[in-house]
């Protein structure tokens, strides 16, 4: 049994290096190209929302927020569908950003040691809607910090998800109508 307990936790091991590896990647190319993937995901048509939903999620496995593909949103999609397309990403890489803080619970024995966190932090209400929904306002890490704690956590999955979806859609509107005004005022 302990054999198998290791196996798991060396696979989730290589696995969060995997996913953190590939959305280094592919940060670092959208960062030094944002003119190329604007252009990508114009040409790719019914493809393109697709696309732009899936980089959300790589970026939910790796430290990079995603501000700048909300406002990339905005200027490609407009705001409406733009601000769709950022809150379908967003929630999925804040799904992503959950396990991660699961799984990494799970490989640190995060719930034996969390009694010994100093100042009360093993007593931290991870799980308060108060956090969960004004944590995410933090601009940039926020969100990430929040979901990862509510994985470690293991806040109930349906607190999780609606305390995500209300900031995470104001957020992402800001964002993408901030992309869009940019657009149209050039």
């Amino acid at each position: 049994m302990n054999n198998s307990i290791n196996y798991e936790k060396l696979q989730t091991v290589i696995i969060l290096l995997l996913a953190f590896g590939l959305s280094a990647a592919v940060v670092l190319y959208t960062s030094q190209n944002p003119e190329t993937i604007e252009a990508i995901v114009r040409e790719v048509g019914i493809f393109g929302p697709v696309i732009v939903v899936g980089l959300y999620g790589l970026l939910g496995a790796s430290p990079i927020p995603s501000e700048a593909l909300s406002l990339i949103n905005g200027a490609v999609y407009g705001p409406i569908l733009g601000t769709l397309l950022g809150f379908l990403g967003n929630m999925l890489a804040a799904i992503i950003e959950y396990y991660i803080g699961a799984h990494l619970s799970n490989v640190a024995d995060f719930e034996e040691r969390r009694h010994n966190l100093p100042f009360g932090l093993g007593r931290f209400p991870a799980n308060s809607v108060w956090f969960l929904l004004f944590g995410r306002l933090i601009p940039g890490y926020g969100g990430k910090l929040v979901s990862v704690i509510g994985g470690m956590y293991k806040v109930p999955m349906w607190r999780y998800l609606w305390t995500a979806a209300i900031p995470t859609f104001i957020g992402t509107a800001i964002f993408v109508l901030g992309g869009y005004s940019l657009i149209r005022a050039f």
